[in-house]
């Protein structure tokens, strides 16, 4: 007989990408009012990325107050390590940002309540109050792009660990001896998945003769081949590509696999730019995590793809404004 009002107030959600700034104004039942995405460059440094992002989210706000509504808080979703307590980005290692107090000064700039996230963990609040996780109290949501976060929820809560950095999963060592990651150590699970590693592999398989038409619409340099023009290839039934795309998918099924005995979870979603390719990921993922996962933390377990694609951290940290309303409704 009640439902929420969804010109309860708007939010402002915000996922400050390592190359990209991505934003939106919601409802308040989280329907796009407007959104936008930009590019951006981590060597342009803090202070300009910061005023790109700023600029943004002033328009953002005027938006939803164009449309006669009140400003519920601002979201923020980031990819690193979030100091919960102070709202501080203690270090984001594809950004090499350290110490930052976000918190604070997105709070100076606006005067509206700021809640700072990990973007893995932000889109995870998204798909449980908006996506395919809706209802579902205990999931895994992996988010890939340069990176590999993941937010997980248990009993309808996230998991945030003793000081709040839990759910790195992206830096769990899978080779001692590997690739050097961007966090410093070498051998992390992010270093085999994730867009980049289909490309290492992609060129890989072009180096051991396997055929490819990708080169060729790249004009013969392997510079200008990106991950969207891989997956696409690869769905077409493209050698090279495909064996690049699969043998990523078996490292990711093996490493959710672990997740899987660990946590077990009902649901495991592919976010970020995973999404992109989920046709060809999802089968690889199923039949590994089958075969390498115990046969009763994998009862009635599902993958999936997210509901929102590239848009699950900024939904979800629009989400961050929505949920700390609706969890304590009694003080906003």
């Amino acid at each position: 007989l009640l439902q929420l009002n969804p010109a309860g107030g708007f939010a402002v959600g915000i996922e400050l990408g390592v190359d990209f700034i991505s934003i939106v104004t919601t409802d308040f039942v989280a329907n796009v009012l407007w959104r936008q995405r930009t590019s951006s460059d981590p060597t342009d440094g803090q202070d300009a990325i910061h005023e790109r992002a700023f600029r943004l989210t002033k328009q953002a706000i005027e938006e939803g107050t164009a449309r006669h509504m009140r400003p519920l808080g601002i979201g923020l979703g980031v990819p690193g390590l979030v100091d919960q307590r102070h709202g501080t980005l203690m270090f984001a290692p594809n950004l090499g940002w350290k110490n930052i107090p976000l918190r604070k000064l997105w709070s100076e700039q606006f005067d509206l309540p700021v809640f700072i996230e990990n973007e893995a963990n932000a889109a995870a609040l998204g798909e449980y109050y908006f996506g395919v996780c809706h209802g579902m109290k205990d999931f895994i949501f992996l988010n890939a792009g340069l990176g590999l976060g993941a937010g997980i929820m248990i009993g309808g809560k996230l998991f945030h660990g003793s000081q709040g950095y839990a759910s790195e999963v992206g830096h769990i060592i899978m080779d001692a001896n590997g690739e050097l990651c961007a966090c410093g150590k070498r051998g992390c699970w992010e270093t085999f998945v994730g867009p980049r590693a289909v490309l290492q592999r992609f060129q890989e398989k072009l180096r051991q003769g396997v055929p490819s038409t990708v080169l060729d619409e790249a004009g013969n340099n392997v510079d200008n081949v990106t991950f969207e023009s891989v997956a696409n290839a690869a769905l077409q039934g493209d050698a090279a590509a495909l064996t690049a795309m699969e043998e990523v998918g078996f490292n990711l099924g093996l490493g959710i696999a672990n997740l899987v005995n660990i946590f077990n979870p009902q649901m495991v979603v592919l976010g970020g730019e995973l999404n992109y390719a989920n046709k060809i990921f999802l089968p690889v993922i199923e039949r590994v995590v089958a075969n390498h996962a115990l046969a009763v933390s994998n009862t009635n377990l599902k993958i999936m793809a997210s509901a929102h694609g590239m848009d699950a951290c900024v939904m979800g940290s629009a989400a961050l404004v929505l949920d700390d309303i609706l969890r304590d409704p009694y003080l906003s």
